[in-house]
């Protein structure tokens, strides 16, 4: 839509990435609602009125097709797409999950970003955000695959910063520490009801999906010469990823 900025969400029918739509639509931007599940793209695009399109970004054809659609000019990218698969010990590691974690967390980030770039570039001040999260920062027992992809994702984030140094576009990761996600810990816990309320259990108020949300929009609000190169976002009763107060708050 003319004079509208324009973005693109990745994972967007659910969880942060739904989020992130929703609100940078409040904040006035044509979206791109993008992610595999066409009935759930269709619907968070409905709701928003956004632009749904079904896109797996580790298929080359659906990521060359979004860069299609998309056109000549945009201005903010939201690389949301991604997330954990499995909680084994590296000793018993699940190959295929690691793999999948890499492909989407990494790859997936890489493939859209590189086709998207042209348009980026084309912006006044085109802005890509991230979401990372603290586990690329810090492991931590149990969390070998998504740390190692979620650290590999931060390095394309910093790698990319230092590459397109003298343009306007600004590069930014968002890191989120411990989020009550839609389906993030059921995903990871192979559906394991249990396993996955176990991963919130006894702490007051885990960030929520639209926290991460409003984050993201400050980052792309600000003004085109500031560039927030990081953003480490957890709830009070986090300190660390190993430090988790798990009763009342005082």
């Amino acid at each position: 839509m003319a004079g509208r900025p324009t973005a693109v969400v990745t994972g967007a029918s659910g969880g942060i990435g739904r989020a992130c739509a929703t609100r940078l639509a409040q904040d006035g931007y044509d979206v791109w609602v993008t992610a595999r599940r066409q009935d759930r793209v269709e619907q968070v695009a409905a709701e928003i009125g956004g632009r749904p399109l079904v896109v797996d970004v580790t298929d080359p054809e659906d990521v060359a097709r979004l860069a299609e659609a998309v056109g000549d000019r945009l201005d903010l990218l939201v690389n949301n797409a991604g997330g954990a698969l499995g909680a084994d010990p590296v000793a018993q590691a699940d190959l295929d999950g690691w793999r999948a974690m890499y492909e989407t967390n990494v790859l997936g980030t890489v493939a859209v970003t590189k086709a998207l770039l042209p348009a980026l570039r084309a912006a006044d001040h085109g802005t890509v955000v991230v979401i990372g999260s603290t586990a690329g920062a810090v492991a931590y027992e149990g969390g070998g695959g998504y740390c190692a992809a979620k650290f590999a994702e931060r390095a394309v984030v910093d790698t990319l910063r230092l590459e397109l140094n003298g343009t306007r576009v600004r590069v930014s990761e968002v890191a989120p520490g411990m989020v009550r996600s839609e389906s993030f810990a059921l995903t990871r816990m192979h559906g394991d009801e249990a396993a996955a309320a176990k991963v919130y259990e006894g702490v007051e108020q885990p960030l929520t999906e639209e926290d991460v949300a409003e984050c993201v929009a400050w980052v792309a609000s600000l003004p085109g010469h500031v560039n927030i190169d990081r953003m480490v976002v957890r709830p009070v009763a986090q300190a660390a990823a190993h430090k988790v107060h798990r009763a009342p708050l005082t």
